[in-house]
């Protein structure tokens, strides 16, 4: 089954899991960065970290795509695009 045959709320499910682990990842980039716990290259991290969070950001807007919807899930898309798109550009302007 394709992910955009799947319900809005799973996809918002999925949105939010990608999302969470992106910006959990960056955390920990950014704080080994400042703080130097483990002496390791952090450009993979920053990597997977900006990825898992485009990839929240994508499917968030995927569902706001969506011809017919519940005006719930459609208020949780919203969040969803305000918050990860935030985060993504404070992780960006962070490197």
């Amino acid at each position: 089954m394709k992910w955009t045959d799947q319900p809005e709320g799973v996809l918002l499910q999925r949105s939010f899991l990608f999302g969470i682990t992106g910006v959990v990842l960056g955390a920990l980039s950014l704080m080994n960065t400042n703080f130097l716990l483990v002496q390791a290259p952090m450009g993979l991290l920053n990597g997977v970290s900006l990825l898992l969070q485009f990839l929240g950001l994508s499917l968030a807007v995927l569902v706001l795509r969506r011809k017919k919807m519940t005006a719930e899930d459609k208020l949780k898309a919203q969040k969803m695009v305000l918050i990860l798109g935030v985060a993504l550009l404070f992780f960006i302007l962070s490197l």
